[in-house]
């Protein structure tokens, strides 16, 4: 069970394992793309790929899906960045659910767990598997595995990395609940912290904030939600920066924009170099590139 890019490695890698795939549920196509033409998510391009049968229910509680899910007789439901199983469907497998998470919990519960690692500055984050019951995230334990996080790395970097580590630690984990060969245990809620989901609104950009933790913010929101501060009357997407060795008086204004070496801001305590930006309407560029391309001036602020 899973929809992104994110759960397409373990697919593979579970239906090239010695247990046998019998069916893969996943969200129903959605529109896409400036056309808003229909297209269906990753996880089912793969099984269907593979051959195997794709269930899209429009929601996981119809009675048609727990029937058809029921006729499997199925000893495990492997579960992957998707929705929240309703207790109809926990109750189907022999051997219960289990869920791969990004994070190690307790820690980071919640829909965006790579994200808020990156924005919170964390050196370190994990995998997790987990048996699933109907508390978000808070299953037994199973396996887990510590994974270091490069202090230049955006959120999405990392989960393209933390993609196929999942899958072999997923895999670890069936083989091992197929032997009786593991021990789950409770996790620990005096070490839980949360990672809800993101909105756009997220991503702005308040540049009193610290050098570091602007810094990070920018990290974390790489590509999703997308930093972004106010810019003569638009917005300037942040994707990338460092810090510079400047020092401004207000928040927010830009204390360099050279063409070759490109646009600083001031922070809360220091400066950012803005290494990659995108206005609105344009692609992605190196922020020299912007600095040569548009009217910045010594002076400008940006944000609110």
């Amino acid at each position: 069970m899973g929809t992104p890019a994110f759960a397409v490695p373990c697919l593979r890698r579970l239906a090239a394992s010695s247990h046998q795939v019998v069916a893969v549920v996943t969200n129903p196509d959605r529109p896409r793309g400036r056309g808003q033409r229909l297209a269906a998510p990753p996880v089912k391009e793969v099984a269907l790929a593979l051959g195997l049968e794709v269930l899209q229910p429009a929601a996981l509680d119809e009675p048609e899906l727990v029937d058809r899910l029921a006729e499997y007789q199925p000893d495990l439901f492997a579960v992957v960045a998707f929705s929240i199983l309703p207790r109809p469907l926990l109750e189907l497998p022999r051997l219960g659910s289990v869920n791969l998470h990004p994070s190690l919990l307790p820690a980071y519960r919640g829909a965006a767990p790579i994200i808020w690692a990156v924005i919170r500055g964390e050196c370190e984050t994990g995998l997790s598997t987990f048996l699933l019951n109907p508390r978000v995230d808070a299953g037994d334990l199973l396996l887990q595995e510590r994974v270091a996080i490069d202090p230049e790395e955006t959120a999405g970097e990392l989960e393209a990395r933390l993609s196929p580590l999942g899958a072999d630690l997923l895999l670890q984990t069936v083989d091992r609940l197929a032997q009786g060969s593991i021990a789950p245990r409770r996790q620990d809620q005096s070490r839980v912290s949360r990672a809800p989901k993101l909105q756009k609104e997220d991503g702005r950009l308040d540049w009193h904030q610290p050098t570091e933790a602007l810094r990070n913010h920018i990290r974390g929101a790489n590509p999703m939600p997308g930093a972004f501060t106010e810019w003569e009357g638009g917005l300037l997407k942040v994707h990338r920066s460092r810090p510079a060795d400047y020092r401004g008086k207000v928040p927010g204004t830009a204390l360099l924009a050279d063409p070759r070496q490109g646009l600083v801001v001031a922070t809360g305590d220091g400066a950012l170099l803005l290494t990659e930006v995108q206005p609105a309407g344009k692609p992605p560029m190196e922020g020299s590139a912007f600095v040569r391309g548009y009217p910045v001036q010594v002076g400008t602020r940006l944000g609110r």
